[in-house]
């Protein structure tokens, strides 16, 4: 194993010296709440049961016996496919509790929704807000402090930062997160795409449409194709918060089932009942986030993580800025290409050596902390075994030490590039980041006239009424957090991309989000300041001329005199009521910065 790379290594002391102050008061915090302990031995009899009441079969365990009890929180819903395979994971769980002399329950559920399902929606304005929302359901369920560890069951795009937000607060408790894993390989992504573009100028009907949908999401699981949720489960395998290997194995399978059984076990055997006491405290600390910034360049994944590990982290005092992605990026090679940043998805990726290769590379050449604890005991190079199941018994082996198949999953020295996938613009615009590990690199640096919009319909409506004719980059503003929820564009693409494909040079700046699924046109999101916070965006006007490189870092508005224009003055009042909107005005209001998290916690 190599000598610890020096920028991984910096980035991290800067981290640690920045965060000390705020990672010593919750330390303190979790000690204090690790002395007080579950509270169900010292509840009233009345209150043992009334916790008890439902317990079944568990009911005489809980009331007579000290061995642990394991809380379970779900994101468990059948609308979603990748939420849809918990249904069966409690009585799996509570099962391999009983064989472990313990006990489990549900603590309770949180909500789960889709970006996709709300793409272009009224709904995905309640889209980032919804994982404070899990953040504080996770918090209500575990705060009857009935439990020694927990598990905690949960995939797509806010659920998982929710969730984890929600494991720092309670991190004083082991806490082992299950994955329900990816459905199996369907319509290549490539080809639905190509349907959509199709679609958008005309050239299919929806009938062919929907046909090439169905045949992509075709079953339970996540998605295939390497977005947010997929980001996310590579996430919680770098960081410790998975057992080696679990990440993308398929849904109802033995193995996803041995799986599922095992992280409720190990969870048991890290309460402090037993001799190996392993709180999230100790896994989620500086040096686990930092693996994880590694992780999100290596593979090419999610923009969100950008707002989402910065919030992860600050519930732990941790703080992260975009400077440590960036500067994390810049020596962090491109290991995996996975749709959009590739043909393949996540099961090719898998099947081609997957995590357990790509964590053994980057720890053999220095750019991962191995020292790291984990639920499965301290050390990263765990993380290269996958599993096994022989004669219905789990173990783990060495997972491969060369790449299956090189098109889709490199070594850290033979990446398919030298950086990762991010990169953080700054200029008199702001600053704002750009996922490039898609584009194109004549694309990186895009100069040209803009066109103004206050909201995605009506670059939708310009591109139907052939508006755009030239080079073109379309700025689309009062699309951040304290105006609307910051919700996705990414029904943008296929529009965008036919642009490009015409020959134009195409570039979306944006105080809002794009997919984690973002891919070839060049997009720098989440600027800030945001256009409703005094950001310089809302002084824009059409024709202003302005250059985005991804290569030098900028994003500069090249048209004197705009600072010294009238701002812009939206009319938001469609967005704050409808589809639940109305009851996320506190939510709008308390916002911070998407630099910060979009966090609704205050300081």
């Amino acid at each position: 194993m190599s000598r610890l790379n020096e920028t991984v290594a910096r980035v991290t002391e800067r981290i640690i010296e920045r965060s000390a102050p705020t990672r010593q008061v919750y330390l303190d915090r979790m000690k204090a709440a690790r002395k007080k302990g579950p509270a169900r031995a010292h509840l009233s009899c009345s209150g043992q049961a009334h916790a008890y009441a439902g317990a079944g079969p568990d009911q005489d365990a809980l009331a007579t016996q000290p061995a642990a009890n394991l809380g379970i929180v779900t994101a468990y819903n059948d609308m979603l496919s990748a939420h849809q395979p918990f249904e069966r994971f409690p009585e799996l769980i509570r099962e391999a509790a009983r064989e472990a002399g313990a006990t489990a329950q549900v603590a309770g559920g949180v909500p789960a929704m889709c970006d996709g399902v709300t793409q272009g929606e009224a709904g995905m304005e309640l889209s980032l807000f919804s994982r404070d929302v899990i953040a504080l359901a996770a918090a209500v369920a575990m705060s009857h402090n009935t439990f020694d560890a927990a598990v905690f069951l949960g995939v797509c795009d806010k659920i998982v930062p929710g969730l984890v937000i929600a494991a720092q607060t309670f991190g004083h408790l082991p806490i082992v997160f299950l994955p329900a894993g990816p459905m199996t390989s369907g319509l290549p992504n490539d080809e639905k795409a190509k349907v959509r573009q199709q679609f958008a100028t005309g050239e299919v009907d929806r009938e062919a449409l929907m046909k090439a949908e169905m045949a992509a999401y075709h079953g339970p699981g996540t998605c295939t194709f390497y977005g947010t949720a997929n980001t996310n489960q590579m996430l919680m395998e770098v960081m410790g918060l998975h057992l080696p290997g679990s990440s993308f194995v398929n849904p109802n399978t033995p193995m996803r089932d041995a799986l599922t059984a095992a992280g409720a076990k190990r969870a048991i055997s890290l309460s402090a009942l037993g001799n190996d006491y392993t709180p999230v405290c100790d896994i989620l600390d500086e040096k686990a986030f930092v693996n994880g910034i590694v992780g999100l360049n290596a593979t090419g994944g999610s923009t969100n993580l950008l707002i989402h590990l910065i919030a992860m982290a600050r519930a732990g005092g941790i703080v992260l800025d975009w400077h440590d992605f960036s500067d994390l990026s810049d020596v962090t090679p491109l290991m995996a290409r996975v749709y959009p940043n590739g043909l393949a998805d996540v099961n090719a990726f898998h099947a081609a050596g997957g995590l357990g290769y790509l964590i053994r590379s980057l720890l053999e050449n220095g750019l991962l902390h191995p020292d790291t604890q984990t639920v499965a005991g301290r050390g990263l190079d765990q993380y290269t075994q996958e599993p096994v199941l022989t004669d219905g018994t789990l173990t783990w082996r060495a997972g491969p030490d060369a790449s299956l198949n090189t098109a889709i999953l490199r070594p850290a020295t033979d990446a398919f590039q030298t950086t990762g996938g991010l990169k953080r613009l700054t200029g008199n615009l702001g600053h704002a980041v750009m996922k490039v590990s898609a584009v194109a690199p004549e694309h990186h640096v895009v100069e040209a006239d803009i066109r103004v919009f206050d909201n995605q319909d009506d670059v939708k409506a310009a591109f139907k009424a052939g508006e755009f004719t030239d080079d073109v980059i379309v700025v689309v503003r009062f699309q951040g957090p304290k105006a609307n929820g910051m919700p996705e564009l990414h029904s943008l693409t296929p529009i965008l991309g036919i642009l490009q494909g015409r020959g134009h040079q195409v570039a979306l700046v944006t105080d809002g989000r794009m997919s984690g699924a973002s891919g070839k046109v060049p997009a720098a999101i989440h600027v800030c300041p945001e256009a409703l916070n005094g950001g310089l965006i809302a002084r824009l006007q059409d024709g202003d001329r302005l250059r985005v490189d991804a290569v030098e870092g900028q994003i500069e508005v090249l048209t004197p005199g705009v600072e010294d224009r009238v701002a812009a003055t939206p009319d938001l009042t469609a967005h704050m009521a409808g589809t639940g909107r109305e009851l996320f005005a506190a939510f709008r209001a308390g916002v911070g910065s998407a630099d910060s998290g979009a966090w609704v916690f205050g300081d």
